[in-house]
């Protein structure tokens, strides 16, 4: 039996072209001499570090004392010890890639083999492209399997996923969706409100992705006039327009293999739509002004806040390219249905800004309070306004209701003005004449204030507090001018 102190070997980088390649440990186990040196022949070529044995007990000493990454196993062995092996190994050891072979009699026992745990198998006699098939395809997803457990492995140490901040429930769905998409090269279609943060995802996808190293290049599809987009996706030659005095390549084929973001793609017109859509089928455009075409290797990634499925609907969007677009589809959540993340968010950009300042904020209980009360019809781009207004508006290290946005200040008011009045139902209607302290301390400092002229420091004086506590009480409010306020 294999014991338990194994543990296949992380694949191994090693410089080639100044890019790291993946050196993946192979171990052959087969009884034929000829076969197992042919197979073992064939993955050095490739490029794989190969051990190999024919015998399984021999197999069992390699796999503990060497690590491996593939097993390439001959069946059937004298009863079914093949078997036994691959279950072993795939019980202990989950994340290791078995791969049967068999001879053309053998089918039942190929069968056998995937439900003992291999991932997929060989009928003998077999090519030398079928093995470099079988075992590029074991090879990816090892690849794959590897980056998605290090990002989730990130996820689960940070706040977040590179930039992007939140713990809720929401967002850890996202991270895990995330965390398999970034590895593939597949369309993906991002949907959600304005300010959820759709160039933020789509970032993400493409630097943790398999072409991190090339381009990232978003295009806004609704601030541009159709002209002007049609040159930025596919370029254009010399003389093809007034002032297009040399030619350019368009973004498709500038990315060499990196991301094209398609921002607010359901503002394209349908000419463009049938346009983009020609390209990605053909994986090739033809720039404005040309005869020639030129081929393009590019990722799409895609946003829109509209309903695209809605457009298709009444004909305004190409059913064709929402289908080519919508291989993979992100919806972000608003930031209403994640609640929990406001703080977390909050204090984020409250560090950002203060390194950018060098002075140090914090919120006031009162003024988290009221953010986490509020909607957020803007959702993560109005939170981060909020917080840099209210750094603006403060006069101290700690932002209170008075320094947030006026709709956010109304919002605080109302609820205070209410948390008084069921103080006074709950306190007995036989009492009317009693308002509660926070009541009689806000009409004692109005009152003196405007006895005064608008003289806070005089009234700070007659109130017997000091000045900064009285500034504090009046963001507390949400007063900017107590003569004015009723």
């Amino acid at each position: 039996m294999l014991e338990a102190a194994f543990h296949p070997r992380a694949m191994e980088f090693i410089p080639q072209n100044s890019e790291p390649v993946p050196r993946i440990h192979l171990l052959v186990v087969d009884a034929d001499v000829a076969m197992r040196s042919a197979c073992g022949e064939i993955a050095t070529s490739l490029g794989y570090a190969v051990d190999s044995t024919g015998d399984l007990d021999q197999a069992r000493s390699l796999l503990r004392g060497h690590a491996a990454d593939i097993l390439l196993v001959n069946l059937p062995f004298g009863n079914n010890r093949a078997l036994e092996l691959i279950s072993e190994v795939k019980l202990l050891y989950p994340r290791l890639s078995v791969i049967a072979m068999t001879a053309t009699s053998s089918v039942n026992a190929a069968v056998e083999a995937m439900r003992c745990g291999a991932s997929d198998y060989l009928t003998k006699p077999f090519a030398v492209d079928e093995l470099s098939t079988v075992l590029d395809r074991a090879a990816a997803s090892l690849t794959t399997d590897t980056a998605t457990r290090q990002l989730r492995e990130r996820l689960r140490l940070s706040e977040g996923l590179g930039s992007m901040i939140g713990r809720s429930a929401e967002m850890e769905k996202l991270y895990r969706i995330l965390s398999k998409v970034a590895q593939s090269t597949h369309p993906v279609l991002i949907l959600g409100e304005s300010g959820t943060g759709k160039e933020l995802v789509a970032r993400t996808i493409h630097a943790y992705g398999p072409n991190a190293q090339k381009p990232f290049l978003p295009v806004d599809c609704g601030s541009l006039v159709p002209t002007l987009i049609e040159s930025e996706l596919f370029g254009y030659v010399k003389g093809a327009f007034t002032g297009a005095n040399r030619s350019k390549d368009g973004l498709l084929v500038s990315a060499e293999g990196g991301t094209v973001f398609l921002d607010e793609i359901g503002e394209l017109s349908l000419d463009l739509q049938a346009k983009l859509l020609r390209a990605l089928q053909e994986k090739e455009v033809r720039p404005v002004g040309a005869t020639h075409r030129i081929p393009i290797k590019a990722r799409i990634v895609a946003a829109t806040n509209r309903d695209l499925a809605a457009m298709v609907e009444r004909g305004t969007f190409r059913k064709d390219l929402f289908y080519r677009l919508n291989v993979v589809n992100l919806r972000l959540p608003a930031l209403r249905d994640r609640r929990e993340d406001i703080p977390l968010l909050a204090a984020h950009f409250l560090d950002r800004i203060s390194r950018e300042h060098g002075a140090k904020f914090t919120m006031s209980d009162e003024a988290l309070r009221t953010m986490m009360r509020h909607d957020w019809p803007g959702n993560v781009r109005e939170l981060e306004n909020a917080m840099e207004r209210a750094c603006a508006m403060s006069s101290g290290p700690v932002l209170h209701l008075g320094d947030l946005p006026t709709q956010l200040q109304q919002q605080g008011l109302a609820a205070h003005r209410a948390a008084g009045a069921t103080g006074d139902a709950q306190s007995g209607a036989d009492t009317p004449g009693v308002k509660p302290l926070a009541d009689l301390e806000r009409e004692a400092i109005l009152g003196a204030i405007r006895a005064l002229n608008g003289d806070k420091l005089q009234a700070a004086k007659l109130l017997g507090i000091g000045k900064t506590t009285l500034y504090r009480k009046l963001k507390e409010y949400g007063i900017a001018d107590p003569l004015q306020d009723e």
